[in-house]
């Protein structure tokens, strides 16, 4: 059932959402609008974003040590690259 309502947008998001209906990207601007929902309602996105970076902090800090990545030293992101390229030999 659809029930329709009113809602205020930024210039910002209204011009945004009227180009991806303009590109075909949508039919309507009701439909950007209920995708950006759907996508939060199937991902958890809904979770207020200081507590999701929370979590995730959480789930990495219980990370074996070898798995860290050190950010000491002028070459963090050649260490970087070295673990990415490593994971990425391991398959």
């Amino acid at each position: 059932m659809t029930i329709k309502t009113t809602i205020a947008l930024s210039e910002d998001h209204l011009r945004y959402a009227e180009k991806l209906v303009e590109n075909g990207q949508y039919p309507s601007i009701s439909s950007v609008i209920e995708a950006g929902l759907e996508q939060m309602m199937t991902t958890g996105s809904e979770q207020d974003p200081v507590s999701a970076m929370a979590d995730e902090i959480n789930r990495r800090m219980e990370l074996p040590r070898d798995q860290w990545i050190s950010m000491e030293g002028d070459n963090v992101f050649d260490d970087i690259e070295a673990f990415i390229q490593a994971k990425l030999a391991k398959g």
